[in-house]
C-alpha cells in the first residue's frame, strides 16, 4: 500500500527529497554557473495522480509543493529549470518532508562555519566563466 508523501519546498530567492521522511534532502548538482537555466533535481517526481501546487509571490515562485503516493521503500525523481540570478551566491532551498504521519524540516540556513543538524538544500552559484578571447585570423 502507498504512503503519502508531501515535499514542500520553499523557493523565490531560495528549493529538495524525500525517501523517507529523515533522509537527507539536497539539491543535484550542488553548482551551477551564474546567469545560466539550470535543471536541479529532487525527489519525488509528480505522477499520475500526484498534486502540483505553485504558490507565487510578486511574480516569482515561492513555494512547490508535491502530494502523492508511493510504496515505503521507494522514491522518485523530480527536476525543475530555473534560470540562476547573474550574480555568484549561494541559494538555499528550505523543504518541509512529509511521509504518512512522521515529518523532517530541511530548513536551517547555516551561518558561516557553522554545520546545521537539517540544513537546506543548497546550490552554490559560481561566477560566470570569462569569455574566451575571439579567435585572430
Amino acid at each position: 500500500m502507498g504512503v503519502l508523501r508531501t515535499l514542500m519546498i520553499g523557493a523565490g530567492a531560495l528549493l529538495a527529497l524525500p525517501g523517507a521522511a529523515g533522509a537527507h534532502i539536497v539539491a543535484d548538482p550542488g553548482r551551477a554557473e551564474a546567469g545560466a537555466y539550470q535543471a536541479v533535481v529532487f525527489r519525488p517526481q509528480p505522477k499520475p495522480g500526484w498534486r502540483l501546487e505553485i504558490e507565487r509571490r510578486e511574480g516569482r515562485v515561492a513555494a512547490v509543493t508535491w502530494r502523492g503516493e508511493l510504496p515505503a521503500d521507494q522514491f522518485d525523481a523530480f527536476a525543475l529549470l530555473f534560470k540562476l540570478p547573474d550574480q555568484a551566491a549561494t541559494l538555499y532551498f528550505p523543504t518541509v518532508q512529509s511521509c504518512g504521519a512522521e515529518q523532517s524540516q530541511w530548513t536551517e540556513i547555516p551561518s558561516a562555519g557553522e554545520r546545521a543538524s537539517h540544513p537546506a538544500p543548497a546550490l552554490v552559484v559560481t561566477p560566470k566563466a570569462a569569455a574566451a578571447e575571439p579567435h585572430q585570423h
